[in-house]
């Protein structure tokens, strides 16, 4: 395995640049929510113990963090937060020096003082990247950021998967020949910058987050900053949506419905666009039901999710666009480029990994942005189908892109998915039948297990008391 990145030169915090933010500004980092991308510490906190937060943003997508926010737990577990920074630039030396030799000052790591006029002291803002080499903090160890937790690697294999993982080159941080004045100029990257503490002018914000490289734009630049990046990258970042009248397993001329309707703009505008567009064509969908034609229902929050998954995540090395295919009895998302790393089909919904770490990490800070849960997306997805009593997703790996099939197809009754649950397991309980059937209210699933005891279904185990009622089938014999 390849060494851990520690390097050591000092220098004090005066050279670092002093920052004036705005009295909403400030309002905007004391309230900034701990997650994936974003964490704040009070200047209380250890040097070593920071360096787990810096570590851990450096080895997975990257991150900000704001040193000098002080937080206190009051009643009711409600947190409030102040502005509580270092006195001045150069009692931070401490911190400055203890990140200078794990964590130097270049592309990978930089550091700012934010001052606000009416706020006590300097916050020290430290910006990092997703580094190539496996980075470590001061105890050695190297972390990984899940959600807002930093948590070591200290297994050979846990090494192993991080080693390999920092060895994928994404295709979002290749320069393009397209001129920079077209994120440079843009009206979403002055957009985008009101939102941005602190703030900053277009050129330089964009060469900071390595969005323009040796005057050139990047891919990931171009696809979150152009207003048409597909005239720069054809074939590579359109989404297209098809409508088949067919419950065929492939989609064909004579029932493609109209011409397909390319979504094209930035990433952001797109995945809105895209969900629009397919929820309109879904709805023109009737089938018969209880009261005769009725629209077929999909949770807007699947599609969404999907399709912003699709969009984050594809390979944009390859020359191709996302593909949505409505069809009579489901939707399909096709996305182009096979799974990252160590991620499959089995295990998408608990791991996690970003190929396209700058566009999930600065798409996620547009206003309401579509990759809001980061991390979660998926499972929001399965679980909205879940509620409408519709089957899950499947997601399919393929030789060249992977497949998601949203299928409007029903689940199993409560009672047929307990029923063949006991045909490999003796008993059940109340919690294993909620988990099976997905139905979260206890005492619902109380009623319906009675109810199947009462018919002679199931039948209550003697004796059993300890965490709860059980059940196995009846002997009808």
């Amino acid at each position: 395995m390849s060494e851990m990145v520690v390097q050591e030169k000092m220098f004090p915090s005066a050279d670092l640049p002093e920052v004036p933010i705005s009295e909403s500004q400030a309002d905007l980092v004391a309230r900034m929510e701990e997650g994936q991308f974003s964490d704040v510490k009070s200047i209380a906190i250890a040097p070593a113990k920071l360096s787990h937060t810096i570590s851990a943003f450096a080895n997975t997508d990257g991150g900000e963090l704001y040193i000098g926010i002080s937080e206190q737990i009051l009643g009711g577990n409600v947190k409030q937060r102040e502005w509580d920074g270092f006195q001045d630039i150069e009692a931070a030396n401490g911190h400055m020096q203890a990140f200078e030799r794990y964590f130097p000052l270049g592309n990978d790591f930089q550091y700012e003082f934010m001052r606000c006029a009416n706020r006590k002291g300097v916050v020290l803002h430290v910006t990092v990247s997703r580094t190539q080499g496996i980075i470590a903090a001061t105890d050695g160890k190297a972390y990984i950021r899940r959600g807002a937790q930093n948590l070591p690697q200290t297994k050979s294999d846990e090494l192993r998967r991080l080693e390999y993982t920092k060895g994928v080159i994404s295709f979002e941080g290749h320069t393009t020949k397209a001129p920079k004045e077209l994120i440079v100029e843009s009206p979403i990257t002055r957009d985008y910058l009101n939102y941005v503490v602190p703030s900053a002018q277009p050129a330089a914000w964009l060469k900071k987050q390595a969005l323009i490289m040796n005057d050139m734009p990047t891919v990931a630049g171009l696809l979150l900053f152009a207003e048409e990046p597909q005239a720069q990258l054809p074939k590579r970042c359109g989404i297209k949506v098809y409508r088949y009248e067919t419950h065929e397993t492939e989609g064909y001329r004579d029932v493609l419905t109209f011409i397909p309707i390319t979504v094209e703009g930035c990433l952001y505008e797109q995945i809105k666009e895209a969900v629009t567009v397919t929820v309109t064509e879904v709805e023109k969908i009737k089938r018969m039901g209880p009261g005769g034609l009725q629209p077929i229902t999909y949770p807007q929050e699947t599609l969404h999710e999907i399709i912003t998954n699709a969009v984050i995540h594809r390979d944009y090395s390859i020359a191709d666009d996302v593909h949505v295919r409505i069809f009579d009895n489901r939707i399909e998302v096709q996305s182009p480029g096979r799974l990252p790393a160590h991620i499959t089909p089995d295990n998408i919904l608990n791991e996690r990994f970003a190929r396209n770490g700058a566009i999930v990490r600065l798409l996620n800070k547009f206003p309401n942005p579509p990759n809001r849960d980061v991390g979660e997306g998926l499972n929001t997805a399965f679980e909205k189908m879940h509620q409408l009593g519709l089957k899950e997703p499947s997601i399919e790996e393929r030789d060249a892109d992977v497949l998601v099939t949203i299928r409007h197809e029903p689940l199993a009754s409560p009672e047929q998915t307990i029923m063949k649950f006991l045909e490999t397991h003796s008993t059940i309980r109340n919690k294993e039948a909620r988990e099976i059937t997905h139905i979260r209210d206890s005492d619902k699933m109380k009623r319906i297990l009675s109810t199947m005891a009462d018919k002679g279904e199931i039948e209550g185990v003697p004796g059993a008391q300890f965490g709860g009622m059980k059940y196995q089938k009846k002997n009808k014999s």
